[in-house]
């Protein structure tokens, strides 16, 4: 639930996890429950940053896609990272193939 406006950066809702799970308690990223394909995410707050000014670690960079398709008919793919927090190592979620996406195509 947003309480109030956010001076930089802004609120997004209704996106999607593919090849991960998030557990909203520990505000984590959890492995794929069996079965589950696409999951809805919470509220993500995002922040623009400059990289070169962005020093996080135990953070895994998620590519943002529009769509699950991971591209568009125009070619155009991901909008931006997304700093996830995670306890395991960023290797991991790669190889899942984790990313978020604003539109589920189901």
């Amino acid at each position: 639930m947003v309480r109030e406006r956010l001076e930089d950066g802004c609120y997004v809702c209704g996106s999607y996890i593919e090849g991960a799970g998030w557990d909203v308690e520990k505000g984590v990223l959890v492995k794929q429950p069996p079965k589950v394909l696409i999951q809805e995410m919470p509220i993500i707050q995002v922040i623009p940053v400059e990289v070169h000014r962005l020093k996080l670690t135990g953070t895994f960079k998620a590519p943002v896609y529009v769509t699950s398709d991971r591209k568009n008919a125009a070619g155009v793919g991901m909008i931006f990272e997304a700093d996830l927090d995670t306890k395991e190592h960023t290797s991991h979620w790669t190889l899942q193939g984790a990313a978020l996406v604003l539109n589920s195509d189901a």
